[in-house]
C-alpha cells in the first residue's frame, strides 16, 4: 500500500496494538481504514510483475497437478487477486480482508471473499491448508508484523509460497529526497495529512523496509528467501517513470521490493 493505490495497493488489513480483541481495535484506526475514502486498489504493473512470479513457482493446473489454493491476505478491492486469478489459469484465489469495505468493492471481482484478520483468533482456516499467500502491500500497514507473518506461516502447507510486496524505502528517489532533506515518499508521519514529503494520499503506512531489511525479517520468521525482485510504481512522475524502470533491474533501488519465499 504506497501513496494512491498501491505504489500501488492499500490492503485493507487494519494495524493493531498485539493481544487486543477484534471489537478493541483503536477506533482511529479503525475508521481510517473502513474510510471509503482510503485507497485499496492495486498498481497494475506491480500486480501483473508478481502474479507471474507465483504463476511461475506454482506451475500450471493439469492431470498431476491440482488447483492451489491461494490466499490473497489483506485483499483491498480485489484488483491484484483478480490479475492473479487469470495469470494463475485455474487455481483457486480466495479473498480475505479486515475492512468490510475493501471485500463489498472485492466481491464482485474474486470468485470467493472472506473475512478475517492476522491477529485475534487469526485466518479462519487451518493449519497447513494453503498453497500460497498473497500478500500484496501490507506489511507496511501492521503494529505488528512478526505476528503477521507467524499466522501466515501457520496457514502455509512445508514448502508452500508467500509472495510479498511493499515499498522500498531505499528507492533511488528517495535516497536523493533524504540526502536533500526531504521526508522519504511512502513514509508518512499523520493519519490526518502529508507532511514533508512529495504526495497527497495518507494510505497509514506504518513501517518501510529496505531490500536487506525484508530479507531478514522474513528469514527471521521460518522462510525461505527464493527471489527477490523489483517493480515500479504508478505515481512516479512520468518524466520520470523511465528511470523508475530501469531501477527494477535493481531491487535495492526499485519502488516496490517484490519477494517470493517459501515456509521453511
Amino acid at each position: 500500500m504506497t501513496p494512491s493505490a498501491s505504489g500501488s495497493a492499500v490492503a485493507g488489513t487494519s494495524p493493531r496494538d498485539p493481544g487486543t480483541s477484534p471489537d478493541r481495535r483503536p477506533p482511529a484506526l479503525r475508521d481510517f481504514y473502513e474510510n471509503p475514502a482510503v485507497p485499496v486498489a492495486s498498481g497494475h504493473a506491480r500486480t501483473l510483475r508478481q502474479a507471474r512470479m507465483l504463476a511461475a513457482a506454482l506451475g500450471p493446473v493439469g492431470p498431476d497437478r491440482p488447483p492451489a489454493t491461494v490466499l490473497d491476505v489483506g485483499c483491498g478491492d480485489g484488483s491484484a487477486g483478480a490479475v492473479a486469478a487469470r495469470v494463475l489459469g485455474g487455481h483457486h484465489v480466495v479473498g480475505i480482508d479486515w475492512s468490510q469495505d475493501a471485500l463489498r468493492r472485492a466481491a464482485p471481482r474474486l470468485t470467493q471473499v472472506v473475512r478475517g484478520e492476522l491477529t485475534g483468533d487469526g485466518l479462519p482456516f487451518a493449519a497447513e491448508s494453503a498453497d500460497a499467500v498473497l500478500f500484496s502491500e501490507v506489511v507496511e500497514h501492521l503494529v505488528d508484523p512478526d505476528g503477521a507473518l507467524d499466522e501466515l506461516r501457520r496457514v502455509l502447507r512445508p514448502g508452500g509460497h508467500l509472495m510479498l510486496s511493499t515499498p522500498n524505502l531505499a528507492a533511488w528517489y528517495n535516497r536523493a529526497l533524504l540526502l536533500a532533506g526531504v521526508q522519504p515518499v511512502f513514509s508518512e508521519v499523520s493519519l490526518r495529512r502529508i507532511h514533508g514529503r512529495p504526495g497527497t494520499e495518507v494510505v497509514g503506512h506504518l513501517r518501510l523496509y529496505t531490500a536487506r531489511a525484508l530479507r531478514e525479517f522474513v528469514a527471521a520468521s521460518g522462510f525461505e528467501v527464493v527471489a527477490l525482485a523489483g517493480a515500479p510504481f504508478h505515481g512516479v512522475p512520468r518524466p520520470l517513470r523511465p528511470l523508475d524502470r530501469m531501477a527494477c533491474a535493481r531491487p535495492s533501488l526499485s519502488s516496490i521490493l517484490l519477494l517470493h519465499a517459501r515456509r521453511a
